[in-house]
């Protein structure tokens, strides 16, 4: 594999699956800025609700072709992915709120089975030369093991089923499968992979529909309460800039944990109280527990690739922006 330079020159032809998600819109994005071709699935292209924002890129016209896939399909990818030299899979269902009796169904099939799938693909395909996969923090640190403030979490950590299972936790447990299943996939038909893990990802939206992250900022503005509750963040363009890195760099290999912090929700709400003053924050924790304890996340090899985190203050301010721009925020 060579290196591209910095960018795709137009020629370079690469896959994002699942398109019309938060990180796979962004990562359109920053493809076709960097001069990239790409084929981009989703669902229905014909949905405008959900390709109007893809089509309105910068480049898009001249190098981004959507296409009509179903991960859940054996083969539907293999004529798309045929001439390309990279493959991002992001497509995967993120809800964190799915009831046991319907986990499999929509988590846990679409996650581990439209991974094999396109990576089955990707197999076929002679063009591809490495494929970047989309994993999450939830596939790293749900395995029992202490988070308290003077541990450090890196890649060598991976989540458990039986702990996931255990925490009634489908949404980890879901993307700890696929990630594990890719991993074998992969080594047995040889095809080179990078796994990016980030946390949750905040920072400006591109599509009409909310993220996780852009969410939890909404329940905190409007709430009456904050839940006790800690978790790394990240900002979305980190993420992407990482993925395009990961493809782009020749060395990059294994797995690449992306968090620019963990905080309580306490901290957030106040970095929100001091960047806007005029909301109405919540005062009071929704229990009176000792607070959930925050880590500490490795960012050496990340950086190693070439990313520098932003901080989760800009990141939360853009998400906010971003939120008053689309009509979701009064102010």
């Amino acid at each position: 594999m060579t290196s591209r330079g910095g960018g795709g020159g137009g020629k370079t032809v690469v896959c994002v699956t699942g398109a019309s998600g938060y990180v796979a819109s962004w990562l359109v994005k920053l493809l076709l800025l960097r001069g990239y071709t790409v084929r981009a699935s989703v669902r229905d292209p014909s949905d405008l609700n959900k390709t109007k924002h893809l089509l309105a890129l910068d480049g898009a016209k001249e190098r981004l072709h959507l296409f009509k896939a179903d991960i859940l399909e054996e083969g539907s990818f293999d004529t798309e992915i045929d001439g390309c030299e990279g493959v991002f899979h992001t497509a995967s269902p993120c809800n964190l709120y799915v009831m046991e009796e319907n986990a499999q169904a929509e988590l846990i099939d679409p996650a581990v089975k439209g991974t094999i799938n396109v990576l089955a693909s990707c197999a076929r395909v002679p063009s591809v030369r490495r494929v970047v996969l989309t994993s999450s923090s939830a596939a790293v640190i749900n395995n029992g093991w202490p988070r308290t403030p003077d541990v450090v979490v890196d890649e060598t950590w991976y989540s458990t089923p039986d702990v996931c299972k255990k925490m009634k936790a489908w949404y980890p447990l879901a993307k700890t499968l696929a990630e594990d299943a890719a991993w074998k996939f992969a080594k047995e038909k040889g095809i080179d992979m990078v796994v990016m893990n980030p946390s949750l990802c905040i920072g400006p939206l591109l599509r009409p529909a909310l993220n996780v992250g852009a969410t939890e900022i909404m329940k905190l503005i409007n709430g009456e309460s904050f839940r006790n509750f800690s978790f790394g963040c990240i900002n979305i363009k980190d993420v992407v800039n990482a993925h395009i890195q990961a493809f782009e760099i020749p060395s990059a290999s294994g797995r690449y944990i992306l968090t620019e912090r963990v905080a309580h929700l306490s901290e957030i709400m106040e970095i929100i109280r001091k960047l806007f003053p005029d909301f109405r924050l919540p005062e009071k924790c929704e229990d009176d527990k000792p607070f959930m304890p925050i880590y500490q996340v490795s960012k050496e090899k990340a950086k190693r690739i070439g990313i520098d985190f932003i901080p989760l203050e800009l990141g939360i301010k853009e998400t906010i922006e971003s939120l008053k721009e689309k009509g979701r925020l009064d102010g």
